[in-house]
């Protein structure tokens, strides 16, 4: 960081349905990015602000994203950041199809047309183990009020499905949940509705960072836990506050279809950095 001290730094901010981050592009370039960054970066006072971090490396494709979360934490997925990181590097490059590593693994990406970007996010976990959940048991539904659904889609995901999604106090309910003792590594926490036919209206708490107006992977880990639950099939709508994502569970993975936006590119000054 000693160099960019000196001249600043340059970010992007991105959203995708209003789930927002700062992406840091280090593939020419090396960054050393720590929690305390990530967290300063994430103050909406003081720094940038963000629901995620992404950062943008050489990979063994075409890159290779790590996430880090608004408390410094590391995020195994993020399933909004990677289109909208997708649609960059396909604007940038020409191509409609790129292949790109996470710490979830590699994830196939594509223009899905109509401004849309399409990421396959791979198989969701379900094994108990695999999520992880803290003892075995049948993940389909847990021994906890409401008897939720728990999924792994590189990071925990905790599915209530209640009557009214709207109507739940989520800022009280979200943190009761994340840090449940059955969930050793946290968790994100969603209430859905299934509002129609494959349609379903979901609101999320995610882990590290609190209530956001969408998340890829919670929409993901939403409609595997309706399929599983005969609500719907495995081509759904998922409604969030920030707007609606398309989730298809193929054979060959999830996934994710929906819209991108660049909002503006800025420099993280000296004086700031110099201050972490």
């Amino acid at each position: 960081m000693t160099a960019v001290r000196d001249t600043g730094l340059p970010f992007m901010k991105m959203h995708g349905l209003g789930n927002d981050f700062v992406v840091l592009d280090a593939r020419a370039r090396t960054l050393e990015v720590t929690p305390a960054l990530a967290v300063a970066l994430g103050d909406r006072h003081r720094g940038v602000g963000f629901d995620q971090l992404a950062v943008i490396t050489k990979g063994t494709q075409d890159a290779h994203l790590t996430f880090y979360n608004a408390d410094g934490s590391l995020s195994g997925a993020c399933g909004n950041a990677t289109r909208c990181i997708a649609r960059f590097l396909m604007d940038e490059s020409g191509r409609e199809a790129l292949t790109l590593t996470t710490d979830r693994g590699t994830l196939p990406v594509c223009d899905a047309g109509g401004g849309l970007t399409s990421v396959n996010m791979g198989a969701p976990q379900l094994d108990w183990a695999e999520i992880p959940l803290a003892e075995a048991m049948d993940t389909l539904e847990l021994p906890i009020e409401g008897a939720p659904t728990a999924t792994g889609m590189g990071n925990p995901h905790c599915t209530f499905f209640v009557e009214d999604a709207e109507a739940v106090a989520l800022d009280q309910f979200g943190p009761r949940y994340e840090h449940h003792p059955l969930y050793p590594r946290r968790t994100n926490v969603q209430v859905a509705s299934v509002t129609g036919p494959d349609r379903i209206r979901m609101r999320v708490w995610e882990r590290g960072v609190g209530v956001t107006l969408a998340s890829g992977s919670s929409s993901c880990a939403t409609a595997v836990a309706a399929a599983r639950r005969g609500l719907t099939g495995r081509r759904v709508m998922i409604d969030l506050d920030g707007g609606t994502l398309m989730i298809d569970w193929r054979e060959d993975g999830v996934w994710m279809t929906g819209p991108t936006a660049h909002v503006f590119d800025g420099v993280l000054s000296p004086d700031w950095l110099a201050a972490l």
